[in-house]
């Protein structure tokens, strides 16, 4: 089993990788420090080029039975006032359907694809990995109180805290804080809108709040589990953690007039099953992925802040491409990296920038945070459906790309 690519990481990214590597018949095996993979985490979005790549793995019809196909996108201000609406997905003429879904269900739709394909014994739960050593025949994982494991690559998929990133960049210090603080959580909701729209209100400066169902039916009375983001810019975060526990008396006074015609926020957000404290962090890209027989992917090679709902597509085309290139090219990391670096990079960057949010800082500041009458004395639709296109493109969903294939 030396000749095995080896995943560090059990999340979404590792998973899928397995399952590219087996569709292309490269065997692998699968590390994850947790002793039992348990549901974790809260929203997600599956972009059309992510469920593209699902789909490719013949996964949709799973997802489609555990998730929302999302219809649309709707901005409001923070006054309640539509500002601009799209259709998503199939909708919007796509081949590939958007899915919101949990983050849980998601990665449980991998797990049984890589054990019902690959096999149980191919996940090695509780192996904690503390490090690597290579050569220039084999990679060598260390783990803690194991013995180490030798193979012909090893793909750091351990996400923001990894331990493969650290050791190939030992001075690159702490994540960077993008000056936003993030709420979220999840809360059962009767359906709003059209029962399947993803929904952006307010702006940072103020509060900027996202709410999407990511499950159907939770109560056999059409209730949706619905997930809920609460933004809020803050100058200065003295700590840093994914899944810090708050409540919703920390940021509520903020929400206690958005009472809206499609939604009554304060109550929507009081009926949180539970609520997370997410400082908004991400790192600068790096100049490099691969090292001899190593290489990272997804959240452990581009970790970006939450603001495109595109960190699971990009890890999906990572491991599209990875795998691709082991099983077809004479160097395939730098050949990986060749093809993916560049465009996550520019996707970071572009997080930071101009998000598809970015219409809500446009009318924002163009009505100087006031009610409009139309929304076409702020801004025109063109300038709006622009600001929406540019940021597919970049992250290469557009019609465009999909169809010519640009991103397999």
């Amino acid at each position: 089993m030396d000749n095995d690519v080896l995943i560090v990481g059990a999340g979404i990214g590792g998973l899928a990788l397995a399952l590219e590597l087996h569709r292309r018949r490269v065997a692998c095996r699968v590390f994850e420090a947790a002793p039992e993979i348990r549901p974790v985490g809260v929203g997600i979005n599956l972009l059309p080029h992510a469920t593209q790549a699902l789909g490719e793995l013949g996964l949709e019809p799973a997802l489609a039975r555990v998730a929302v196909e999302t219809a649309e996108g709707v901005f409001f201000n923070r006054f309640g006032q539509l500002i601009y609406k799209e259709p998503f997905g199939r909708r919007a003429g796509y081949a590939s359907p958007q899915f919101s879904i949990h983050r849980a269900d998601l990665q449980a739709v991998l797990l049984e694809a890589v054990k019902a394909r690959i096999g149980e014994d191919r996940i090695r739960l509780g192996w904690h990995c503390v490090g690597f050593e290579q050569s220039t025949d084999e990679v060598r994982l260390m783990f803690r109180e194991r013995d180490p494991v030798a193979g012909k690559i090893a793909v750091g998929c351990d996400g923001i805290h990894s331990v493969i990133r650290r050791q190939l960049y030992p001075g690159e210090g702490e994540p960077r804080y993008s000056g936003v603080n993030m709420w979220r959580g999840v809360t059962r909701w009767k359906p709003i809108l059209s029962g399947a729209s993803m929904v952006r209100a307010g702006w940072l400066a103020t509060d900027k709040l996202v709410h999407y169902p990511i499950r159907n039916h939770v109560d056999g009375q059409g209730t949706q589990l619905v997930n809920w983001l609460w933004e809020i810019e803050t100058p200065q975060y003295k700590r840093w953690d994914w899944n810090r526990p708050a409540r919703v008396e920390d940021f509520i006074a903020g929400a206690e007039s958005r009472r809206f015609d499609w939604l009554d926020v304060p109550a929507f957000l009081r009926a949180a099953e539970f609520v997370l404290e997410y400082p908004m962090v991400d790192k600068d890209p790096l100049p490099a992925w691969s090292f001899g027989r190593v290489t990272l992917l997804g959240d452990a090679a581009h970790p970006m802040v939450p603001r495109g709902s595109n960190g699971a597509g990009q890890t999906l085309l990572d491991a599209q491409v990875l795998a691709t290139s082991i099983s077809s090219e004479s160097n395939p990391l730098k050949s990986y990296e060749n093809n993916r670096l560049d465009p996550t990079s520019r996707v970071v960057l572009e997080n930071r920038r101009n998000p598809p949010d970015a219409i809500l800082r446009e009318v924002y500041e163009r009505s100087g945070d006031r009610p409009f009458r139309r929304i076409e004395d702020v801004i025109s639709t063109q300038e709006l459906a622009a600001l929406s296109e540019r940021y597919k493109q970049v992250a290469g969903y557009d019609k465009v790309t999909l169809q010519g294939g640009a991103q397999r």
